[in-house]
């Protein structure tokens, strides 16, 4: 039975056609019957890619073939399926990736290297690849430039809403688009990603110049959430660019910062597409009923803080509170003193709500609980932390931990 729909949903906006884009997907019943589970994306030929992916040491085997094919720098299709996560399949699984590609590498009229693959689901079970290709031809027959949502839906499993962001930026004078989707909910503790998300653009831009633009926007993004703590095999982030639009070309070399410049608008669309759909996993986090948002200021450096932010955001007694809705700001200070990390008692500060409540190692004089209880009923709790130690800070964003959170994972695979 389908979960309730996170009360932190967002909606879908609305998802233009974007120039070298195709889209398609189909019920194949892999594990999921009478829904949506395989989904097909083609791109036109030329198209430069970059993916960023797990650093989980147990990867799936889309994960490999992913990274392999990467080495090209193009990109024709990507396949995705819902249900089965082809991990721990051994040869098996890198078989399902090689027939997968192939049969779809035939469809394009492409190498097998040019198609990427991603799946999404329970571990550890063989991955019936066979019903997988015999989808593949109905999915090519049905592309179309307006199938956003149907792939949005098509690569969810626990989601409880599909997920989507769009923005435009200029390059030169040239307005371009840049789309994505994404699935996750639980299993999210990114070190690099969320579980699965395809962003695409119609720009023209070297392979190159997008992994780098990629891989320092999921450090402000992905890389900075979490519902679990728990970094997932199959996490994959892959950005195309179709190469459709019809801007100034971009140099083949950062020269005096000429690149930098001309992708400066570019980039910023991206990271916004990137925190957006980052922010809608966490959202979606299987259970949540709270978005909570965790700044840390004055730590001894950058790395110091987010270090001390996720161990806030993963303390199961920090997210319970949030879900009871309980004003401990002990717990806050236990998870910053656990981190590890450079912390005094005496320099340090706690708020929640934009209120103050414990300075320089005691509760603030007067302390007024009211209107921290109020904020904490909402359903977006913002909490602050100052280490009082130098100048590094960081943001991070997670949900509360929720007894449904318990049920959706004891029968996962019920």
């Amino acid at each position: 039975m389908a979960n309730a729909v996170s009360p932190l949903a967002v909606p879908l906006p609305e998802l233009p056609p974007l120039a070298g884009v195709r889209l398609s997907a189909t019920a194949a019943g892999i594990r999921y019957q009478g829904r949506t589970d395989v989904v097909m994306m083609e791109v036109a030929p030329g198209s430069t890619v970059a993916g960023v992916f797990t650093t989980n040491k147990c990867p799936g085997a889309p994960v490999d073939w992913c990274r392999a094919s990467l080495k090209g720098g193009k990109a024709r299709m990507v396949v995705v399926n819902a249900g089965n996560a082809n991990v721990f399949t051994g040869k098996a699984g890198r078989d399902a990736c090689s027939a997968t590609a192939s049969a779809a590498a035939k469809l394009a009229d492409c190498s097998a290297k040019q198609v990427f693959v991603a799946s999404t689901g329970v571990i550890g079970e063989v991955l019936p690849h066979d019903k997988l290709v015999a989808a593949l031809p109905t999915l090519h027959e049905t592309l179309g430039d307006n199938g956003w949502e149907a792939a949005a839906r098509g690569i969810m499993t626990t989601d409880t809403f599909p997920k989507a962001a769009t923005r435009t930026a200029t390059i030169g004078d040239t307005g371009v688009r840049i789309t994505g989707i994404a699935k996750g909910s639980g299993m999210i503790a990114p070190d690099m990603a969320t579980m699965l998300c395809f962003v695409f653009t119609d720009a023209k831009i070297p392979a190159d110049a997008l992994q780098a633009m990629l891989s320092k926007g999921v450090e402000g993004s992905f890389n900075c959430t979490t519902v679990d703590s728990d970094t997932s095999t199959s996490d994959t982030v892959l950005l195309i660019a179709t190469g459709q639009a019809k801007h100034p070309r971009i140099p083949s070399a950062d020269d005096n910062g000429a690149r930098k410049r001309m992708l400066a608008d570019f980039r910023k669309a991206l990271d916004e597409v990137l925190l957006d759909l980052a922010l809608q996993v966490v959202r979606d986090g299987e259970g949540a009923q709270k978005l909570v948002r965790i700044d840390v200021t004055g730590a001894s450096n950058p790395r110091s803080a987010k270090k001390i932010a996720m161990a806030v955001a993963n303390s199961p007694l920090v997210k319970t509170a949030v879900a009871g809705e309980d004003a401990n700001w002990g717990r806050i200070v236990m998870a910053v003193g656990k981190s590890g990390e450079p912390a005094n008692r005496d320099t340090l500060s706690v708020g929640v709500g934009g209120v103050w409540m414990a300075r320089e190692g005691a509760v603030v004089p007067g302390y007024d609980e009211a209107p921290v209880v109020a904020h904490m009923k909402g359903k977006e709790v913002e909490i602050a932390i100052d280490l009082g130690l130098g100048r590094g800070k960081a943001t991070v964003w997670t949900c509360d931990l929720t007894h449904a959170y318990i049920d959706i994972n004891g029968s996962y695979r019920s």
